[in-house]
């Protein structure tokens, strides 16, 4: 197999189980359900990844590179905050549209079953994006654009926490205006006022 066909197998397996894994969650899915996706063998998933644990990290690792893609290119887009917490909260949206979870999310409500190095990423997956919303908070209170009381790094494990409870909560329902209404009333909350 070249290294060309290897890479183009790892990711194939990569985005079948990170669909699965944000549908049914890591203990909802093995190997076999991968495999007959993709119509390949277990042993070739097992040649791409050893076991599932190296799958579950590799995914996360994924993730969280592609998530932290997404918040430069929010960065990139505009320098207003409250449209900077808008597009956040549009990725999480988008996730729930596509009726999935938030990889991440999913995970953290396995994390007692799951092995310590996929909880170890979930924590950074969760640093990361609180670390840049804590910025953005700052920068929208000292361009008097955002109100909040308490610390930005307060608010932002509250903005994290409430959109993925948010997403959580809209999924039994099918029902994605359920979480917009809830991510835009929360975004309202911190728009200072004109």
């Amino acid at each position: 197999m070249t290294p060309r066909r290897r890479a183009d197998t790892a990711e194939r397996i990569l985005d079948s189980a990170e669909r699965l894994v944000q549908e049914r969650g890591y203990n909802g899915f093995s190997y076999a359900d991968v495999a007959a996706e993709l119509g390949v063998t277990k042993a070739s998933l097992h040649y791409h990844f050893p076991g599932k644990a190296e799958l579950g990290e590799a995914l996360l690792v994924r993730y969280t590179e592609r998530f932290e893609c997404a918040l430069e290119a929010i960065d990139a887009s505009t320098g207003d905050p409250a449209a900077k917490l808008a597009a956040y909260a549009d990725l999480y949206g988008d996730v729930v549209r596509g009726r999935r979870m938030c990889l991440c999310g999913m995970l953290a409500a396995e994390v007692g079953t799951l092995p310590e190095p996929i909880r170890r990423a979930i924590v950074v997956f969760f640093d990361a994006s609180e670390a840049w919303l804590e910025r953005v908070l700052d920068e929208g209170r000292v361009d008097a654009t955002l109100e909040f009381s308490g610390t930005a790094r307060e608010t932002a494990r509250m903005l994290v926490g409430a959109l993925e409870g948010a997403m959580l909560v809209a999924r039994p329902y099918d029902d994605v205006e359920r979480f917009d209404e809830s991510a835009n009333r929360l975004l309202a909350g911190l728009r200072a006022a004109s």
